[in-house]
């Protein structure tokens, strides 16, 4: 990912609201036989290693993960975005130079890659990621809830996955190539739409800057 200077944001607060906001990822791989993608919700163990480590898992049937890795694993999470019309840059008037752009949060994690086969871990692994999602919920479910044969079953129809990260990038690109008039300009317009994503951008931009 490109990251100028402006749009960096590696504060690792920043990159663990990002993870946990964007709930689902793409997990890419580089194989022989071309690069491979699959959606997928992950967990992310923030204390575990330097960066943390993801955890999800895959279909036994993904051929994605029968295919052996070539480098690292690639987890991208994306966060809010949202299309910038140059309606709203108050520089338009000046002297017409501007063109549309589109803000948006992004995170790529990279780490090695661990396909996980294992029943006891595959359960932990599940366990841990349902919880991760029910716990907003004012009743819980909880995989010890289905009957226990049954999620065994369903066991052996998935892989598990786990990516330890060793680097990770943070981009927040929110108008703060601008001057500060176009900014606020840019927020107002955002604000104002009936997207409920264009208006959480909206609140993204340094317009006090």
């Amino acid at each position: 990912m490109y990251v100028p200077p402006a749009f960096r944001n590696d504060d690792p607060a920043f990159l663990a609201q990002v993870i946990r906001d964007a709930r689902l990822c793409n997990f890419v791989t580089a194989t022989a036989e071309g690069p491979m993608s699959t959606p997928l919700p992950l967990y992310y163990a923030a204390d575990e290693g330097e960066h943390g480590t993801l955890y999800g898992h895959l279909a036994r049937a993904n051929p994605q993960w029968k295919a052996p890795v070539i480098g690292d694993g690639l987890a991208i999470f994306s966060g809010a975005h949202a299309y910038v019309t140059p309606s709203w840059y108050a520089s338009k008037n000046e002297d017409h130079k501007v063109v549309p752009t589109w803000n948006y949060l992004a995170v790529h994690a990279y780490g090695p890659v661990e396909f996980i086969d294992d029943a006891d871990r595959l359960l932990e692994l599940v366990t841990r990621l349902t919880d991760v999602y029910e716990q907003q919920r004012a009743e819980p479910w909880r995989v010890s809830d289905a009957p226990e044969r049954y999620i065994a079953t369903q066991l052996r129809g998935i892989v598990g996955l786990r990516m330890p990260i060793t680097r990770i990038f943070g981009k927040a690109k929110m108008s703060q190539n601008r001057n500060a008039a176009d900014r606020a300009g840019v927020a107002a317009g955002l604000a104002a739409s009936d997207r409920p994503e264009d208006r959480e951008v909206a609140r993204l931009i340094p317009v006090d800057e």
